[in-house]
């Protein structure tokens, strides 16, 4: 039977699925920020304005206790003048960001209504209906800054969150971006777009996890960057096998994700789902090389040709393949082809449909009273159908 061949076929990024709220960051240094009322939630608004180096104008004929000992020690960045008196619509002009603790839905509305006639973006405190944005939980490890959003439906999984995300992001991360920051000029200036310019990042980045910044890493980044800017654009490309697992992508290996994150481009096969591929940056190119029996198929030769094109561009290419990529698949061949071509390979084990089906119904593969030996047993030869040698007695028999 002749089975049609096809063409590998780019495909677009999965859509952004629909956001309850748009995250965005206000730079706020120098700019004039307006907080009205007096309270303890006002003055924690004014405090996280001020940190973020707004002047930040004060509106409240009387200040609890809190309020007043936070303008007594002053901001740990920009600065607060108070006005003793009420607001008044004028107030919010020229403001970048205007804040209001209202004492009922008359001032909330009067507020909003000043804000939106003066252009500022307004938060009314526990009023969601007149604000026109949320502040949501905050990471601090500024430059690095993490911001978390429940779109007010459940502020405390909110702050949940947060404790997470502290647990992951070590204190030092923000002595790594500042280093970043003061070494962003050289490396744009030394490294051209594209593979070396990347690959700095990355392994930039990576170090950053580890441990804070010494004497040593900082000569070692700088040498880093000449080592790349000699080496310009003949930078060989490289190919990772990743395993997709049975589909779930939350079956997703840590070391999976981080090679979909890293990839230019991910070739990937028919059983491999939507959301996996959603792990991947937006900017890796999806090039789909399917091959299933009976079907139209992409021939293999045409699958080895594209991958050492890629690499001979200095592409980062994935061979993303469901299950394991070294179990019932052509891992072994495309691997040897690379390598016959002095191209490094890299292999990421997956979750097998098998260990997925088993652990689903909850079956030990090993029973110590049942049986003893799993064996992976490949379906097609090379000529189709069922390898010649294959020992049927001895399977039913294991």
């Amino acid at each position: 039977m002749h089975i049609a061949s096809r063409q590998p076929s780019e495909r677009s990024p999965a859509r952004i699925a629909p956001l309850a709220v748009l995250p965005v960051f206000f730079d706020l240094s120098g700019k004039r920020a307006i907080v009205a009322g007096g309270t303890a939630a006002a003055a924690w608004k004014a405090e996280l304005l001020a940190a973020s180096g707004a002047v930040v104008h004060v509106h409240a004929a009387s200040l609890c206790d809190t309020f007043e000992n936070l303008l007594r020690e002053g901001a740990s960045a920009g600065s607060f003048i108070l006005h003793r008196r009420r607001w008044v619509a004028d107030d919010l002009l020229d403001s970048a960001i205007a804040i209001c603790d209202a004492e009922d839905d008359g001032e909330a509305a009067d507020f909003l209504d000043a804000g939106q006639s003066a252009g500022a973006p307004v938060n009314v405190i526990d009023r969601p209906r007149f604000c026109q944005f949320q502040f949501g939980a905050i990471v601090n490890r500024s430059p690095v800054v993490v911001g978390v959003s429940t779109a007010g439906a459940a502020p405390v999984l909110g702050q949940a969150i947060r404790r997470r995300i502290e647990t992951l992001l070590p204190t030092f991360l923000a002595a790594w971006a500042e280093l970043a920051a003061s070494l962003r000029a050289a490396a744009m200036h030394r490294l051209a777009p594209g593979t070396p310019r990347r690959a700095f990042w990355e392994a930039f980045a990576d170090r950053a996890f580890h441990a804070p910044p010494a004497e040593h890493d900082i000569g070692g980044i700088a040498d880093e960057i000449e080592r790349l800017a000699d080496a310009g654009r003949s930078l060989s490309g490289t190919v990772t096998f990743v395993g997709a697992g049975p589909g779930d992508a939350e079956f997703l290996t840590l070391k999976a994700v981080r090679a979909l994150q890293a990839a230019d481009v991910i070739l990937f096969d028919d059983l491999v789902s939507n959301g996996v591929l959603e792990m991947a940056r937006r900017e890796a190119k999806r090039i789909h090389v399917g091959r299933r029996g009976g079907k139209a198929s992409c021939r293999q030769h045409e699958i080895d040709a594209l991958m050492l094109n890629l690499v001979g561009r200095g592409k980062r290419v994935v061979r993303l393949k469901s299950g394991d990529p070294i179990i019932c698949g052509r891992a072994g061949e495309e691997i040897a082809m690379l390598r016959a071509h002095g191209i490094a390979v890299d292999v990421v084990p997956g979750i097998t449909a098998a260990g997925a089906m088993a652990a689903a119904r909850t079956v030990s593969l090993t029973h110590r009273d049942h049986t003893r030996s799993v064996r992976p047993v490949a379906g097609h030869s090379r000529h189709g159908g069922l390898p010649e040698d294959l020992d049927r007695r001895a399977l039913r028999s294991a």
